[in-house]
């Protein structure tokens, strides 16, 4: 049907103009609505029943696609007469799900529905009136017409499932005037509005979805339970046929009855990473997903190495992923490997081979490389035949690369027959020479996913395409089927996550190893002194959309600055001292100050620091030329020392006779109390211990280091000289106990945590970030 022919059928529904245009841009609605009106022929479509019409075909799922000639006869003889009775149909019929295959109750579809059931205005009425009586009367005449009257409505439908929506409405908006009166000139004006707390900038999407696999999740979570238990909503454990694509078969009923059966009914995840690597910052958003999700509903979730690989595995990988989830907060319901079903895996594989639904192919790795590569000569191979050559490949007598099992199946991006198993002589870490045929992603995931009983099986949107196999190979073997669901991925602006890309970076010894600060791996977020919270409410923050979003590192490093702006105790330092001797020193002897840690909150604890006649401050706060506006020490402009109760001068300034540099200043004190208030106070040292520091910045320059167009020469040429410094600092005493991994604020530098560097005669730190002012300069 031409459009222009479709516009006026959807006008003749009820919609507008604009309204049918719109629609028809949508294929599936459209497909939907055209099938309508062939099944509602010559019916009078009046008085809101072609609107009806649309909402049910924007509501319909395709696993009750074919129950769509019932609904619209529903609709048209007015049994459905309303959205909700339409919504109820839809949610009734996808709770039947595989038993729609039999004939319909019609009797328990009805009574579902509320079919011939009549409320009238009376018990509207009256309902209405008891229900503002009992529970909204008092707050009705405190906040009179800015009350939300909603709420109400929402609690008469409770009682009256099947009123109509806008009487209701009219009986409460009849009954507040009652109570209330006319509206006053305060009720005309807006509500005052609460003080809000400022939204954290939103990331910027690389791309919208083109379609929504995870219902997105709304701005406002600041944590990972609140992003789960009130944003983020899946389908409920055993109701894997109410989600968008699911394929539902003859045995899907009985499959997913057993399901619920081993589980009881909780929600089942996993974290499945690949043990060729260290995690990275994308990584924490999939571990907060899935560990997350689990936790929020009361769930379970494995930690399931995918050790498919033998020839990228290493052992410091599995323990370092076990050490990240683990740091992040949360404890594995089991450690699986891909590799304890190996076994189960090959039989089903050689199932396949009977079914006819894979064969052994000798097209070359090259050959099947691309989205179009020619179409395989032995796709058709007898089934014997295959059995036979899978059997060889199983026991070596075939070489690498010379053979490997396909399954017959086309993925969503149009690719043909995935790879199931493929030869590898290679020993695996722990079935050693046991095997030398190990099977892909496409076919171990959703097959482990099956043997574990995975509720939500949650993925980054690349594996979309995927999702057909998935579900098809887990129906070709009948057993049960989990649902995958995708979300964006995170990526990180000015940085790499790409494994095989760290590695050339510690190959070329641009970066020391995987933990090296300036790589955006946990175990380098770790040891720059990141906050596991802090990285667990940053990918909170960024919600479980289907968009793919990047961001920048100030993101992330300002979760980090809340978090330690109320945990890391304070302590002074100076990163490039310059020595300042007190003439009229105003003590007999060094006194021991007592500083609490965290000055806005003293009764959090406290420390003590030396304060003798040498001291040390930053060079950066000393000028002999200040220029207009300076406020620290200048030969006329005097300084306060922190938490010394003393205001220091200039007296006399001593020069480096080769160089010129100032290397002292001679200076005379006076009492806080009884000087001049001066402009600033500075941050000082007295007897002090010497710290190696290192400052880290970003290593690369431009925002996408990976792409051509931004960085020609690739992403090795595009290292900042300045990604790295070390000085040698002076700190008070106090941080001479300090153990690998403490965090703590030098006040007025920034968050400083322990290097794992450190001993007991060399203590190290890494500038994990700058304070926020200095992060608003930047």
């Amino acid at each position: 049907m031409a459009g222009e022919d479709l516009i006026a059928r959807f006008q003749g529904l009820g919609m507008s103009e604009q309204k049918a245009k719109e629609t028809l841009k949508n294929a599936n609605v459209t497909k939907n609505l055209q099938l309508a009106l062939a099944a509602a022929g010559t019916a009078a479509l009046s008085d809101g029943t072609g609107m009806l019409i649309y909402h049910m075909a924007t509501k319909l799922k395709p696993q009750v696609a074919e129950q769509l000639p019932l609904l619209v006869r529903y609709i048209v003889e007015r049994k459905l007469d309303n959205t909700q009775r339409v919504d109820a149909a839809l949610e009734y019929l996808l709770k039947c799900g595989q038993s729609l295959k039999a004939n319909i109750d019609v009797k328990e579809l009805e009574k579902e529905c509320g079919v011939g059931v009549v409320v009238t205005p009376e018990q509207i009425e009256r309902t209405v009136q008891d229900k503002i009586r009992a529970s909204y009367k008092e707050a009705l005449l405190e906040q009179r017409y800015h009350f939300n009257s909603f709420k109400i409505l929402q609690d008469v439908r409770g009682d009256l499932k099947w009123a109509d929506a806008k009487s209701v409405k009219a009986a409460i908006d009849v009954e507040i005037f009652d109570l209330l009166g006319p509206k006053t000139e305060a009720d005309l004006k807006p509500p005052t509005k609460q003080s809000e707390k400022p939204k954290a900038a939103k990331p910027k999407p690389e791309a919208a979805p083109s379609a929504q696999a995870a219902e997105e999740a709304s701005d406002g979570a600041t944590t990972i339970a609140e992003l789960m238990k009130t944003k983020v909503h899946f389908h409920a454990p055993g109701e894997n046929f109410k989600a968008d694509g699911y394929v539902v078969t003859e045995h899907t009923e009985r499959l997913l009855k057993e399901h619920l059966t081993r589980t009881g009914g909780k929600v089942h995840t996993r974290f499945p990473p690949e043990p060729n690597g260290i995690l990275h910052i994308g990584h924490a958003k999939a571990i907060n997903i899935n560990f997350g999700y689990a936790a929020a509903h009361d769930g379970v979730c494995y930690l399931r190495y995918d050790d498919t690989n033998p020839e990228k595995e290493e052992e410091k990988f599995f323990l370092a992923i076990k050490e990240m989830v683990e740091w992040l907060g949360y404890k594995p319901y089991k450690i699986t490997y891909s590799s304890d079903n190996f076994q189960q895996l090959y039989e089903w594989a050689v199932i396949l081979i009977n079914k006819g639904l894979a064969y052994v192919c000798h097209q070359k790795a090259e050959e099947l490389k691309g989205f179009n590569p020619k179409p395989s000569p032995w796709r058709e191979r007898p089934i014997e035949e295959s059995l036979r050559l899978f059997e060889d490949m199983k026991r070596g007598k075939i070489d690498e690369g010379a053979a490997t099992l396909r399954m017959k199946v086309t993925l969503e991006e149009g690719k043909m027959d995935p790879v199931a198993y493929r030869i590898k002589f290679i020993a695996h870490h722990r079935t050693g020479s046991d095997w030398c045929i190990y099977p892909t992603y496409d076919y171990t995931h959703c097959l482990c996913d099956s043997l574990e009983d995975i509720t939500h099986s949650l993925c980054t949107k690349e594996f979309q395409s995927r999702r057909s196999s998935y579900y098809w190979l887990c129906n070709a073997l009948g057993i049960y089927c989990p649902v995958q669901w995708e979300y964006g991925r995170l990526n990180m602006n000015y940085a790499l996550v790409s494994k095989r890309k760290i590695a050339k970076l510690i190959t070329e010894q641009i970066v020391h190893d995987w933990d090296d600060p300036r790589l955006f791996t946990l175990t380098a977020l770790r040891r720059r002194g990141f906050p596991a919270e802090a990285i667990n409410n940053f990918c909170a923050q960024m919600g479980v959309t289907g968009a793919q979003i990047a961001v920048d590192p100030a993101m992330l490093e300002a979760s980090v600055r809340d978090v330690l702006n109320i945990t890391a105790p304070r302590r002074l330092v100076v990163l490039e001292p310059l020595k300042v001797t007190i003439k009229n020193f105003p003590h007999a002897a060094p006194l021991q100050l007592e500083v609490p840690d965290f000055p806005q909150n003293p009764q959090q604890g406290s420390h003590k620091i030396t304060l003798d006649k040498v001291i040390y401050i930053e060079q950066g706060d000393f000028k002999l030329e200040p220029e207009k506006g300076y406020r620290r020490l200048a030969p006329k402009q005097s300084v306060g020392l922190r938490h010394a109760g003393l205001v220091i001068s200039v007296d006399e300034i001593i020069k480096d006779p080769a160089t010129g540099e100032v290397v002292e200043l001679i200076c005379t004190s006076q009492s806080a109390e009884q000087a001049e208030k001066p402009k600033a106070f500075v941050q000082w040292v007295s007897q002090p211990i010497q710290l190696e520091v290192r400052l880290y910045e970003q290593l690369f320059k431009h925002k996408n280091p990976e792409d051509p167009n931004e960085v020609p020469g690739g992403f090795l040429s595009d290292i900042s000289e300045q990604s790295i410094s070390v000085v040698v600092a002076f700190a008070d005493k106090a941080l001479s106990q300090a153990k690998v991994f403490d965090k703590f604020q030098f006040e007025r530098i920034g968050f400083f945590s322990v290097d794992p560097d450190t001993t007991a005669e060399h203590i190290v730190f890494n500038r994990t970030v700058g304070l926020k002012e200095d992060a608003g300069k930047k």
